[in-house]
């Protein structure tokens, strides 16, 4: 049986502010519901970034190869462009991997109001892309098959949205003011009827 191991590294200080206040600004932005699932993205780019460094040092045909490789993946990821060289790769930030989300794509394709009601709709398997169902928010999606995403067959999004939950009546200043006269009249009252 293959060893599971982490997936992600720690940050070396746990208590810097900085660092946490980026973090929970990505958490915001993106609807991720835990820091781990950044420090999971930071590591996969801190892989593709050392990969970068180490061939751009090497030399060879197995380099040339494994270069080619890399870009090709990272462009099927949308990633790179289609005339990326490896300094390209070094200048790749945790915020071009968080667009690449299954649940960021889909928020941003409208077929979900809010980063976390497009996580919910991926969990609760209202989502396919090419047919198939797909139940992880962090699906790194290639390109080729952000076009054919979509409802699933039986989703009850499909059929018509959802309503969503009423929005509070917004108090302007007439109303605002109209409602304390009412309650002083309210309360003058019992005491006509007392005398």
């Amino acid at each position: 049986m293959k060893r599971q191991r982490k997936k992600y590294l720690r940050p070396a200080h746990p208590w810097e502010k900085e660092r946490m206040d980026a973090e929970d600004k990505l958490l915001h932005k993106y609807g991720l519901r835990r820091k781990e699932e950044v420090w999971r993205t930071e590591t996969l780019l801190r892989n593709f970034r050392r990969q970068a460094r180490q061939l751009l040092a090497a030399s060879g045909p197995q380099a040339e190869l494994e270069s080619k490789q890399l870009l090709s993946r990272l462009r099927r990821l949308g990633l790179v462009g289609e005339g990326a060289i490896l300094d390209d790769v070094l200048g790749l930030n945790v915020e071009n991997l968080l667009e690449r989300r299954l649940q960021t794509i889909i928020h941003r394709k409208e077929l979900a109001k809010t980063p976390p009601q497009a996580r919910q709709l991926v969990l609760h398997g209202h989502i396919v892309i090419a047919g198939k169902q797909v139940m992880v928010p962090s699906y790194l999606v290639p390109l080729e098959e952000e076009g054919t995403i979509g409802y699933a067959k039986g989703s009850s999004f499909k059929v018509q949205p959802q309503p969503e939950a009423p929005a509070a009546e917004p108090i302007t200043e007439g109303k605002a003011k109209a409602q304390p006269e009412e309650t002083e009249k309210a309360a003058a009252k019992p005491k006509e009827e007392a005398t």
